[in-house]
């Protein structure tokens, strides 16, 4: 049985190895030359830490004051996002063909350009709490919502995430939005570019798209597509604006789909549910679906039919 069991095994490795040998993308194999997944969503840990430096410490850190704290966890971020920098370089026209010491300074100066920037991410963390905080009345305190919003969490990964876009990282700020959408439901690509005071109430499956614009004080409900108009044109349309520009102080109800690179909502506009919107809309409007047809069907000689239904000649009541 055993041998028998040994000899289908190794049929299997042969097998696999021929396979493997094709010369297709999937058949690469270089697992030190591509970035780590584990690696990117431990970054995107220490980062919040940093950001959040009363709220989220990591235990396996010995540290006496918050400068010494911070210290070690910049040096660890900075270490760790310098080596999955210098991977995903080679992704790029510039590095594809550098050597490993002008890819490794590159690296290294995208590394710690991005740290400078964190005061920056968390400036607008903070106002992005402040909204969840004032738009939300079930909200009890901000530390609730730091802990518990999945909103909030895929905003400072997408904040995040654009910053390294900003820097011309590639892979890596989508890997960190992807982890981020596995987690929460929101899908946010990391070239959206967001203002301020930015609010997502509840939030499982919004879909931001990469060249959408949004303002400040923008409140989003959840099933809100903010998407491209078509997509037929594939990679013709890279480095287009696909997306819809959202001016500030707008409200998205939920299951509203906004699209087109050309479509404009503007300031101060409310968007009703479910709506499907491909064209601009001005400054102050009400956008809303009309009352859909209901219909009740019920029993007129039930105890507890109201007086208000009156029998109509198929038993039931339109409003």
């Amino acid at each position: 049985m055993a041998h028998r069991l040994e000899k289908r095994i190794n049929g299997l490795v042969e097998s696999l190895m021929g396979d493997y040998s094709l010369g297709r993308d999937i058949d690469t194999i270089n697992p030190f030359t591509h970035p780590d997944k584990k690696a990117v969503t431990d970054l995107l840990d220490k980062l919040r830490s940093i950001i959040y430096p009363g709220v989220f410490r990591n235990s396996s850190y010995r540290y006496y004051t918050i400068r010494n704290h911070i210290s070690m966890l910049l040096e660890d971020v900075l270490y760790n996002l310098i080596a999955q920098i210098a991977y995903v370089l080679k992704y790029t026209d510039d590095y594809a063909g550098a050597s490993s010491e002008e890819t490794r300074a590159r690296a290294e100066e995208i590394a710690l350009e991005f740290l400078e920037r964190i005061p920056k991410i968390r400036e607008f963390i903070d106002t992005d709490v402040q909204a969840a905080f004032d738009g939300d009345p079930a909200a009890f305190n901000k530390e609730e919502i730091i802990f518990s919003y999945p909103g909030l969490y895929a905003i400072m990964v997408a904040r995040i995430a654009h910053e390294l876009f900003l820097l011309g990282v590639p892979l890596i700020p989508r890997m960190m939005t992807e982890h981020a959408h596995s987690l929460t439901g929101i899908d946010i690509h990391p070239g959206a570019s967001i203002g301020k005071y930015f609010f997502i109430d509840h939030g499982t499956g919004i879909v931001i798209g990469e060249t959408t614009e949004i303002g400040n004080n923008v409140k989003i409900y959840q099933g809100v597509t903010l998407g491209a108009l078509s997509t037929r044109g594939g990679q013709q349309l890279r480095n287009k604006k696909r997306h819809p520009t959202i001016r500030d102080n707008v409200t998205i109800y939920s299951g509203a789909s906004i699209l087109g690179g050309e479509t404009v909502v503007g300031e101060n506009v409310v968007i009703g549910g479910n709506v499907f919107i491909t064209k601009s809309v001005p400054d102050g409007a009400r956008v809303s679906i009309k009352n859909q047809e209901l219909r009740f069907n019920y029993d007129p000689k039930h105890p507890l039919a109201q007086e208000d239904f009156q029998q109509a000649e198929d038993w039931y009541y339109i409003i």
